[in-house]
């Protein structure tokens, strides 16, 4: 019989923020709990990237029937419900039992667990609807408004890529699409629209954009 072994996964951001706070919290957690030995897997990664490629993704695989995995909130493995759903459906499949520390959640097969999953499901449903209405919907009104989208024609230099767009990644940031998403949209990576947010200092506002949603 295979001994049961405790992981757990911590996504730092990459300023580092409050990373020693959350492993104190796991370790402290694991220690009430008696699991010991604690691996605990950091991992510097922006929660956009496909979990499967993520350490995160190897350490599913890695671990065994009965074995147990702590993170401190549903935040820190992935960045929407549905990520966060297809996760804990890898874990289950995998027979692992998840904890969320900071919630008391345990993700072991329960009803309680299955309720959170259940809610979960509802919640990656209604997210992903919205991104694609919202998408759909922008992107109409950019077409009706003239505006070119995508990657202009020979672009190489960042400045080159998204200069010509500042107006179109206000306008997505305001109503509130994913940085993903609006990379997608206008054809760069997304480490790329990162960079000239920051660089541009471009944060959502109040003030009316220039593209606008439609009422009704």
């Amino acid at each position: 019989m295979n001994m049961t072994k405790f992981y757990a996964y911590l996504r730092v951001s990459r300023d580092g923020q409050d990373t020693q706070n959350q492993k104190f919290g796991l370790l402290e957690y694991a220690n009430k709990n008696g699991f010991a030995p604690l691996h605990i897997e950091e991992e510097i990664t922006s929660r956009g990237k496909d979990w499967r490629k993520r350490k995160l993704g190897a350490l599913i695989q890695k671990a065994e029937r009965g074995d147990v995995l702590l993170t401190p909130e549903f935040s820190r493995i992935a960045g929407s419900s549905l990520a966060v759903l297809e996760i804990l459906k890898a874990a289950s499949e995998r027979g692992l039992i998840v904890h969320v520390t900071k919630q008391n959640l345990i993700m072991d097969g329960s009803l309680q667990s299955d309720i959170i999953a259940t809610v979960l499901g509802m919640v990656a449903q209604i997210e992903r609807h919205l991104i694609q209405t919202r998408t759909k919907e922008a992107l109409n009104v950019a077409r009706q408004r003239g505006i070119k989208l995508g990657r202009p024609k020979g672009s190489i230099a960042t400045h080159l890529k998204l200069d010509n767009h500042i107006n179109e990644v206000q306008a997505f940031i305001n109503i509130g699409l994913s940085q993903s998403r609006i990379a997608k949209t206008l054809g760069v990576g997304v480490n790329t629209l990162r960079l000239f947010i920051e660089r541009k200092n471009i944060k959502p506002t109040k003030t009316k954009p220039i593209i606008t949603m439609p009422n009704g």
